[in-house]
Order: structure tokens, then C-alpha cells, then sequence
């Protein structure tokens, strides 16, 4: 099994998930169970067969968030350097066609979220900032197109 790296901070959430699961979910669940066989015949009963629909979904992410910590191996920011692209680095680029501004934290693929401005270090992107030092320029082969972006800061955010 490959080791996946992940933040501290990452790590932590997935095992939150893991436990809300096993704590909340699977007991939630088992009582939907419960109610939807006092319904009668289990063989025509929606309710029964949505509640072992979310069994399955349940076990299988349960499975997903195990296998997950299993081989993720956690990598503390404040060890890295701040002098290239490294994973757990922020770094800021602009694009150099439009002149957008934009800062990313690289992060493993376990825990990158677009929204939370946090991206894999094996995503296009990523994988085409990783070694880089400020003044660098990329070029990057993206679903939209390609991008030529300048380096213009990293640092790392404890």
C-alpha cells in the first residue's frame, strides 16, 4: 500500500468523519432499519430498501475513510521549507493572460477542496508548481485550456 501525504489538520478531519459514522450514522441508520420492518412485508417496502441502500453507502465510506488513514502518512508544515513549492506550501501565482491573482495550498488528494482554496499536488496544476521558485513560470495543461502562470510568492501557514 502507497502512502498518501496529508496534513495534520487533514488526517484529523477524516478520522472526525470516521468516527461520525460509526457513532451517528450507523445507529441512525439501524433504527431507519428497525422502524421500516415494522412496516410489514420488507419485500415491497420502500423505506426498508432506502435504509439498506444507506447501510451499504455508510459501510462502504466507513471501508473508503479506514483504507484513507491506513496509508496516509502525515507531513508537518512547519518541517518544509518555504524557498520552492513543496507540498503543504502555500503559493500565489498570477496568471499571466489575465493578470489573476490566485493562492493555492498544495495539499495530498485526501484532503484538497477547491472551495477551501486547497489543491492536490498531484492535480494538473500541482503537479506543474511543485519544485518551482518564486519568478518561475509554468505552464499548465488544464480542462480549460492552457494556463501560463508566474510565481510571484510561497510560504507556509502553520
Amino acid at each position: 500500500m502507497s502512502k498518501i501525504p496529508i496534513t495534520r489538520g487533514g488526517f484529523e478531519k477524516l478520522q472526525k468523519d470516521l468516527e461520525y459514522l460509526k457513532n451517528v450514522s450507523v445507529p441512525e441508520n439501524s433504527r431507519e432499519i428497525e422502524i421500516a420492518r415494522g412496516h410489514g412485508d420488507i419485500s415491497e417496502n420502500a423505506e426498508y430498501e432506502a435504509a439498506k441502500e444507506r447501510q451499504a453507502f455508510i459501510q462502504g465510506k466507513i471501508q473508503e475513510l479506514s483504507n484513507n488513514l491506513a496509508s496516509a502518512v502525515i507531513i508537518d508544515p512547519r518541517d518544509l521549507t518555504d524557498e520552492k513549492v513543496v507540498f503543504g506550501t502555500t503559493v500565489t501565482f498570477e496568471d499571466i493572460n489575465t493578470g489573476d491573482v490566485t493562492s493555492y495550498i498544495l495539499v495530498g488528494p485526501l484532503e484538497s477542496d477547491l472551495n477551501q482554496n486547497k489543491i492536490s499536488v498531484t492535480s494538473p496544476i500541482g503537479k506543474a508548481l511543485i519544485g518551482k521558485v518564486i519568478g518561475d513560470q509554468v505552464e499548465v495543461k488544464t480542462p480549460g485550456g492552457i494556463r501560463e502562470l508566474e510565481i510571484i510568492d510561497i510560504s507556509i501557514e502553520i
